[in-house]
């Protein structure tokens, strides 16, 4: 029994004794800006110490304490970090920057504490790029309270975010920013633009999110305003595990017993439809008409689901929940780790009072009336539910000098939308009309990554990357339903009847349609190192390819009728397909359905992107860095489709394009450790048509009621960039950037309405643009005020001004609708453009007490949303001024808890787009009020 007790009692000292934290990081080369394998990381005063790996990481386990780590590497001088507290079960992270000692003879020793060290580092990767780049860490982003890339990508300079999806870089719309995903292409899940919406991407699987505003040779030429890189998390270096939960409230979205829905299917609340929603009707299937065989149209007819009005619930809170696992494991002198992340989010909005899609005219036969007209006022209450859910899952090989990774990404989501509009129309018809809209779009996202990178040579003076992703995208609009009544009064009564007239309200209608797109992308990245003028020096070459594939369709139905008195349906759309009120073939009577697809509507294009590259980076002077390179691209898409006219190509080449583009970044040092830095650049870019723009497809949405025309002539723009911009590096994380740029476009590409054509709209290569502005950042710690130490001041600013010729049919419109004493400007704004954006924030953080906060401004200045055509003036929208708080606090014995607190739009403003003319006063084109949000989460690991 003695003998037994003293094992347990040895086996739990033991245990408790074992109990251990560690240290991480990244180690620097400041003399390259690049990374620093095989550094030394020694405990101060003792023999304990590791290496840094060939990508400059460490990691070491330490017992719990506080520990000053020495830092060195022949030829670099010697840091030391002291105050480094390492706590049981948690992981520390400490990354530090080795300067060359620059010959000195005596040894230099640098020291510092571990939170301005850490603190610091969060710039470190901006600092030591060679290129113009802007950054956000995970840290960074947690503080602003973000749940999705693209609520946190607008606080970095320069960037805005429009529909709350898709990002602007510069001002410059999605068609000049590009996203990409750990460094290579993915495609899109929207047909109509050009780039990958970022909402669907939650923080939680994020590492960081880097914007790059000025191009070298190794990235895409198809940029102008800057790449969104999303960096999904790496392996992690010790055991971790995180749960999440969260849930919000919005006064005006939440517990509202008229919140409007359309028919659930059973996995809806999964983000995919189960069936419900699919066409009942095989692919090429015949859809007779009454007169062509009365009893299979009125079997068809019965196949499709009878529910066509929006129906009332109450609607629900929002919801989110998080959770992540990771763990490294050493397999003899290797390791292995796996890290998996699972995100699911449930989100409300309901809107009583939603403005959308109004038209107003110039008076055409009065130019001293300056007020527009109405053409058309629409307004109604929209409820929407949007469930969202991402899966990673990842594996990473690391031997000495070698890591290869391996990580899958899935993204679920499920967007459902019920609306009723009333509409009035005044000049290019006259009539009231009431509308229901019911709308489901599936989105799906697989991406795979199989990457590897090689240290090779005796001195590892040799660097090879490579990069293999495969991407799936599929959208599914499924059965898009629209039913409009032509509503007039009872001159009696005073009651409203509800009619179907087609040539007034249009018919009921049902829309399918389906985007799959593929894309194989791969990359190879070779650097060598080697002395030039006597300095070290760095060349890198290598390739690209991107193959992308997509198949687009739109079914579309209409649901006409036969000798029946819509009238008697009292505006309820659920009665049209009523079982007595379908077409009857022995009375000749009733709702049918009519096939009303055109081969115009779809289409199936190819492009492919390959590209080499050769650039050099080396040291003029000690202080002088230059990164010269060049790329080609040769560019493909290939064009099956037809319009309406009967024209048809098959797997035409449409873009045959090989091009060189050159890039310029020269980096000069201001002072001996790279704090002060004064960056320029030149480079030459492009942006090219989309698969849709570059068509013959004319394809109709049957929400806004507009026409897309595309263009098989359609050319891609070339563009010169110039940058210019100071940093200045502090300590504490203090950070000033002040910089400048012009852009100057040739054949810039913008969608224009068609004069005389309403409601349809084509891409045109229009007249040379220039775009040029400034931007401002400050990054402060308050510690230089006695007390304020926890407290840092951020802000940025950017001031833009494009001018953007005009088409000569955009020119002669506007020309004849000129008002009295109006005269027309030789150039207007580029669309999409915002002439300035602000981001002010006010940060608490104590790391003792475990309390963070933080208060956040965000806006852009006044953007030209829609062009106007003829008599149809510009929109623009106005500023949104949103202040959003945050409130943390971190608990437990380990600080392994977190609760947070957020508030959102504390100012209640409105989002708004109006119509503007000289003279006149503004026009609503679209109003609705997002309301005030109220948060509420916990997180814990373990």
């Amino acid at each position: 029994m003695k003998n037994t007790l003293l094992v347990v009692l040895l086996f739990l000292a033991e245990l408790a004794f074992s109990q251990t934290g560690s240290v991480n990081g990244t180690i620097n080369d400041g003399e390259y800006n690049d990374v620093l394998p095989f550094a030394n990381v020694v405990i101060k005063g003792t023999q304990t110490g590791t290496t840094s790996d060939f990508e400059g990481k460490y990691t070491l386990d330490l017992k719990p304490g506080t520990y000053t780590l020495v830092f060195s590497f022949v030829g670099y001088q010697t840091k030391e970090i002291t105050d480094i507290i390492i706590s049981e079960n948690e992981s520390t992270a400490v990354n530090v920057t080795l300067q060359a000692s620059a010959g000195q003879l005596d040894e230099v020793i640098i020291t510092t504490t571990a939170r301005k060290n850490t603190e610091a580092a969060v710039l470190s990767l901006q600092k030591n790029s060679v290129n113009l780049m802007d950054g956000l860490s995970l840290e960074s982003i947690k503080k602003t309270g973000a749940s999705s890339v693209a609520n946190a990508v607008k606080n970095v300079p320069g960037v805005s975010i429009q529909g709350g999806k898709f990002v602007y870089v510069r001002g410059l719309g999605d068609r000049y920013t590009k996203s990409i995903l750990n460094g290579v292409d993915v495609p899109g899940l929207d047909p109509d633009r050009n780039t990958l919406q970022l909402d669907i991407f939650p923080t939680q699987i994020l590492e960081n999110i880097l914007v790059v505003k000025s191009a070298t040779a190794d990235q895409p030429a198809d940029f102008t305003g800057g790449v969104v890189d999303i960096v999904t998390k790496d392996i992690p270096s010790r055991e971790e595990y995180s749960l999440s939960i969260g849930a919000s409230y919005n006064s005006d979205f939440h517990f509202q017993d008229n919140y409007l829905v359309s028919d659930k299917s059973n996995t809806d609340f999964l983000g995919f439809d189960d069936g419900l929603r699919d066409n009942p009707l095989a692919p090429n299937q015949d859809v007779p008409l009454p007169q062509q065989n009365g009893e299979v149209a009125q079997v068809i007819t019965q196949r499709f689901n009878p529910t066509l009005a929006a129906q009332r619930e109450q609607s629900l809170m929002d919801f989110k929940l998080s959770a992540t696992a990771g763990n490294q494991y050493e397999i003899g002198d290797n390791k292995l780790g796996f890290l998996a992340s699972l995100s699911y989010k449930n989100e409300t909005k309901y809107y009583d009072e939603y403005v959308d899609g109004q038209i107003y005219r110039k008076d055409e036969t009065d130019k001293s009336n300056f007020e527009l007209l109405a053409d058309r006022t629409q307004n109604g209450e929209v409820g929407n539910n949007n469930v969202l859910i991402s899966g990673l899952a990842g594996l990473s090989f690391k031997t000495e000098k070698s890591k290869y990774r391996f990580n899958v990404l899935h993204i679920q989501n499920g967007e459902s939308e019920a609306s009723i509009f009333r509409q009035s129309n005044f000049i290019i018809s006259s009539n009231n009309v009431k509308k229901d809209n019911l709308i489901y779009t599936e989105r799906a996202i697989t991406n795979g990554l199989l990457s590897g990178k090689h240290s090779l040579g005796s001195e590892n003076d040799w660097t090879i990357e490579w990069k293999l992703s495969p991407t799936i995208a599929r959208i599914d609009d499924k059965d898009f339903r629209v039913t409009p009544f032509r509503v007039s009064t009872n001159s009696q009564t005073g009651e409203e009847i509800f009619t179907i007239e087609p040539s007034e309200s249009g018919l009921p209608s049902r829309f399918y349609r389906n985007l799959e797109e593929i894309n194989l992308a791969g990359k190879l990245d070779i650097e060598k190192k080697h002395t030039l003028f006597g300095y070290d020096a760095k060349v890198k070459f290598g390739g690209a390819y991107t193959y992308k594939q997509r198949d687009f369709e739109v079914v579309k139905f209409a649901i006409p009728f036969l000798n029946f008195p819509s009238a008697s349906l009292g505006g309820n759309p659920n009665l049209i397909l009523d079982d007595e009120n379908v077409y009857d073939p022995t009375t000749n009577s009733g709702f049918y359905i009519r096939d009303d697809s055109n081969d115009s509507d779809s289409y199936d294009s190819e492009v492919s992107v390959a590209a080499g590259y050769l650039s050099e980076e080396f040291k003029v002077t000690s202080w002088f860095n230059a990164i010269l390179g060049v790329r080609f691209e040769k560019f493909d898409l290939i064009y099956t489709g037809e319009n309406q006219n009967g024209t048809e190509l098959v797997d035409a080449t449409i873009l045959d394009k090989s091009d060189f583009f050159p890039s310029a970044n020269l980096i000069f040092d201001l002072d001996e450790d790279g704090n002060e830095k004064i960056r320029a650049s030149y480079a030459r870019t492009t942006a090219r048509p989309s698969f849709k723009e570059a068509s013959l497809a004319e394809i109709f949405d049957p929400i806004s009621s507009t026409t897309f025309i595309g263009n098989i002539d359609l050319q891609p723009s070339y563009i010169n960039n110039f940058d210019l911009r100071f940093e200045k590096y502090g300590e504490n994380s203090d950070f000033f950037a002040l910089s400048g740029f012009y852009k100057s476009f040739n054949d810039p590409i913008e969608l224009s309405f068609i004069r005389r054509a309403y409601g349809q709209y084509t891409p045109l290569n229009l007249g040379d643009a220039n775009v040029f502005g400034g931007e401002i950042e400050v990054r402060k710690n308050l510690g230089f005020i006695d007390g304020l130490q926890d407290l840092s001041f951020n802000a940025n600013f950017s001031l833009i001004e494009s001018q953007q010729d005009y088409s000569d049919d955009e020119r002669e419109g506007r020309l004849d609708n000129l008002r009295e004493g109006e005269t027309l400007d030789d150039t207007r704004q580029l669309q999409g453009q915002s002439p300035y954006l602000i981001n002010i924030g006010l940060n608490y953080n104590n790391d003792d007490s475990g309390w963070q906060g933080g208060l956040f401004y965000n806006t852009q200045g006044k953007t030209l949303q829609i062009v106007g055509a003829g008599d149809v003036a510009d929109v623009f929208t106005l500023p949104f001024h949103n202040v959003k708080l945050n409130l943390s606090k971190t608990f437990g014995e380990n600080k392994n808890s977190t609760i947070s607190l957020q508030f959102e739009n504390l100012l209640d403003d409105d989002v708004e787009s109006v119509y503007q003319s000289f003279g006149g006063e503004d026009q609503i084109y679209s109003k609705w009020n997002p309301g005030q949000e109220i948060s509420l989460s916990y997180s814990i690991r373990f």
